[in-house]
């Protein structure tokens, strides 16, 4: 268990003493559903390392992923500046919401609309089921069959994306980026990576040296 699992800050439960948890992929970053936990349920949580919360429907326990088999592997548990409210950041075990969606918002006010954010996240969802599937007719399905072509095709947008630097706008920059990102995120899955991979080591080049 980790050291960020086993503090025990002094949280404010409300007075059926309950306590939002927002639940969050720690590797996408998307939000995946907003439960509740009493004292019990935030100590087994602490003891075991998966998501335990508090029904308010039911008014019992329960273990997420019980009878799914979709649990929640707890990473860190962060709580608010008013210690009333806790983010649960997870490596989730398949979908969180019970519709079979990966995240319980997944309906919009404004359907269609996805944010800047959401992109690196839906765009290894996609590259690990077409790994999954290898639907025939697919481009990313020729290149996962074909790993020297991957290579050819990174080395190939890596030099368009300088040239573009060099000689072009900046939309044909960004353009020339995304192809780069995108043949290297398939690369990264053909080896069964994947980009949170390289942003990991990136966290771990960030973080302050003793």
């Amino acid at each position: 268990m980790s050291d960020s699992l086993s503090e025990h800050p002094k949280i404010n439960f409300d007075a059926n003493g309950l306590v939002p948890c927002i639940v969050q992929d720690a590797k996408t970053g998307a939000v995946l559903t907003l439960a509740y936990m009493n004292e019990e349920s935030l100590g087994r949580t602490k003891e075991t390392g998966e998501t335990w919360f508090y029904s308010r429907s039911r008014q019992k326990l329960w273990h997420k992923g019980e009878e799914s088999g979709n649990t929640q592997k707890v990473l860190e548990l962060r709580y608010d500046c008013d210690e009333d409210a806790i983010l649960a950041l997870v490596d989730p075990t398949g979908p969180a919401c019970h519709t079979g969606e990966v995240t319980c918002f997944y309906r919009s006010f404004t359907p269609g609309v996805t944010q800047d954010f959401e992109a690196p996240g839906d765009l290894q969802r996609t590259l690990d089921e077409r790994r999954a599937t290898m639907p025939e007719g697919s481009y990313t399905t020729e290149l996962l069959n074909n790993p020297p072509l991957i290579a050819e095709k990174v080395l190939e947008e890596a030099e368009e994306v300088t040239r573009a630097a060099r000689e072009e706008t900046d939309d044909r920059v960004a353009n020339e980026a995304a192809d780069v990102i995108y043949h290297l995120a398939v690369l990264m899955t053909q080896r069964g990576l994947s980009l949170q991979d390289a942003f990991a080591i990136l966290n771990e080049r960030a973080a302050p040296r003793a």
